[in-house]
């Protein structure tokens, strides 16, 4: 029998739930990020939020605009913004095609997740997406309640 490939080990630090209320996904892809020392000993503190950050293409780069990661208390005067861009890293390719998604097609880059690999650096989901209008986001909360009730009646039938 063959050997289940497991999961890789993943410490979210950060989840940006409603981007998937409020966009389309079309695709995601992993970035690692450029963060100073105690940008990451905050990280692993667990006290960040990325639900209003985007990413955007200046010069050939990507850059994180927006996303919170408070001071670290004991960094004293070598601390961090909170609100600083902070730069991506991504291969050519991808920087060049999600730079063309978002002039061509009207499309922007959210941050889906902050998380921590098995390795211990700190990654970042991006999704390409597409913003969903008023009727699309009456659908998707439509489905959600149709399947919370299935599971609720299914429940109780036993």
């Amino acid at each position: 029998m063959a050997k289940k490939k497991e999961e890789p080990v993943r410490k979210i630090v950060a989840e940006n739930r409603k981007a998937r209320f409020n966009y389309f996904i079309e695709e995601t892809l992993e970035a690692g990020i450029m963060l100073h020392g105690s940008e990451v000993k905050s990280l692993r503190l667990g006290q960040s939020n990325i639900a209003e950050s985007y990413a955007e293409a200046k010069d050939g780069e990507m850059f994180l605009v927006n996303a919170y990661i408070p001071e670290y208390n004991q960094a004293s005067y070598m601390n961090h913004e909170t609100r600083r861009p902070r730069k991506l890293l991504l291969r050519r390719r991808e920087i060049d095609k999600l730079s063309q998604a978002i002039r061509r097609n009207g499309m922007t880059v959210v941050p889906l997740k902050l998380y921590f690999n098995d390795r211990g650096m700190a990654k970042l989901e991006l999704g390409l997406a597409k913003g969903k209008n008023v009727v699309d986001k009456r659908e998707t909360e439509k489905a959600r309640d149709w399947q919370k009730q299935k599971a609720r009646l299914l429940r109780a039938r036993g």
